[in-house]
This record gives structure tokens, C-alpha cells and sequence, in this order.
């Protein structure tokens, strides 16, 4: 009975913590210059001896979202700020 309560209750806390976080992102994306930021990161190719070849001259951004949560299809710009800023590709 209480674990039932407990879940209800954190289910409760989400969805009211999303709602806000989503109000939010719609009203600063409604200004101009707000809610959406951007990260650079850069190509890499592996090399048979481990190390990888970074390619510096051909920078990549990625719109991200100011936000806790995902919105419009970008992810948070949290989120995307703690991957790294080198993407290996095969």
C-alpha cells in the first residue's frame, strides 16, 4: 500500500517537473535567441594502430535544447555538453 503511494506520488513529481520544464522551453523559445543552444564537436576516424585521426578543419554543431528534459527533438544541452566532442566514426 505504501510502495503504491510512493510510485504514485514520484510518478506525480515527473510529470509536474515535465509540464513546467516544457512550459518553459516554449516560452523562451518564443523569443528570439532563446531556448535552443548549439554544441561543436568534431569527426574522427579510427586507425589500425588505435590512435584516431581528428579532423579539426571540418567542425560539426548540433542544436541542443536549454532544458532538464528533451523537447522538439534535440536533446538537452546538458546532456550533449557531457559527451565528448570527438565522434569516432567507422
Amino acid at each position: 500500500m505504501i510502495l503504491k503511494r510512493i510510485l504514485t506520488a514520484a510518478a506525480v513529481v515527473i510529470a509536474v517537473l515535465y509540464a513546467g520544464d516544457w512550459i518553459w522551453f516554449s516560452h523562451q523559445t518564443s523569443t528570439p535567441g532563446g531556448g535552443l543552444g548549439s554544441v561543436t564537436y568534431y569527426y574522427a576516424s579510427a586507425l589500425k594502430d588505435g590512435k584516431a585521426e581528428v579532423y579539426f578543419d571540418q567542425p560539426q554543431t548540433e542544436v541542443c535544447a536549454r532544458s532538464i528534459f528533451p523537447h522538439a527533438g534535440y536533446n538537452p544541452c546538458w546532456y550533449e555538453n557531457r559527451r565528448s566532442n570527438i565522434r569516432t566514426v567507422d
